[in-house]
């Protein structure tokens, strides 16, 4: 979290989340109340949070990493037109890609495209595009909800479709739990994806054509060396 995200939650009435995000922040601020909705409520939590505060109530809606990037802010801006007087402040926190790419060294230091593999609200063929334009365009790639219980295939496929265009021993990285007990990052390949387990606490990072393992580390050059894509 961010000290703005700290401070925001301290001054906050009510803090509302996801059930596993709220056990993450209830043991900092075990005096606050709280409103917790499990996975696919997300609606009704963000409906509820716009209630609260139209009844006077300063609410901190959670989601974890930055609530921008494929989190609440974008369903509460929608639905706030339902709610006028509702004031909004979207307080900017740490997503995936950036702590888990600090995990492993600089694999984003140059252009990359954030993918997520959920097709839970994105058709896999939509996807798939995605992740072929970034691979033809040279993008390091950092690849969110590469699996679940449901989806245990999901980061194999995606494998297999960037695979079509880039090379086998393209370098790799993944992180666990970034933050949280068990925290981990290792670097692989992309031909070794294909045997990865992918769960919901991991984030993958795919490198560029100069992405090279530097003294243990993931580095995707910026160029000030002279390196630069063909």
């Amino acid at each position: 979290m961010t000290a703005a995200c700290r401070d925001a939650l301290e001054g906050a009435d009510i803090i509302a989340g996801y059930t596993a995000y709220i056990e993450l922040v209830r043991p900092l601020y075990p005096h606050k109340e709280y409103l917790s909705t499990p996975m696919k409520s997300e609606i009704e939590r963000c409906r509820e949070s716009l209630r609260l505060a139209s009844a006077g109530k300063n609410v901190c809606l959670i989601s974890s990493g930055d609530s921008g990037v494929y989190g609440m802010a974008s369903p509460v801006f929608e639905l706030a037109g339902d709610y006028p007087g509702v004031e909004i402040e979207l307080v900017p926190g740490v997503t995936a890609a950036l702590s888990g790419g600090a995990l492993l060294g600089a694999p984003l230091a140059n252009d990359f495209a954030v993918i997520s593999l959920s097709d839970l609200l994105t058709p896999w063929d939509l996807i798939e595009k995605r992740l072929r334009a970034a691979a033809v365009g040279d993008f390091a790639i950092c690849v969110y909800n590469p699996g679940s219980f449901g989806r245990k295939e999901s980061l194999c496929r995606a494998a297999d479709i960037l695979l079509e265009i880039l090379p086998l021993e393209r370098v790799c990285g993944i992180t666990r739990n970034i933050g949280r007990e068990g925290e981990s990052a290792v670097i692989t390949t992309l031909g070794a994806l294909k045997l990865i387990q992918p769960d919901m606490n991991m984030t993958v990072f795919i490198g560029n054509s100069l992405t090279r393992v530097l003294n243990g580390k993931l580095v995707s050059p910026r160029g000030y060396l002279g390196q630069v894509p063909k």
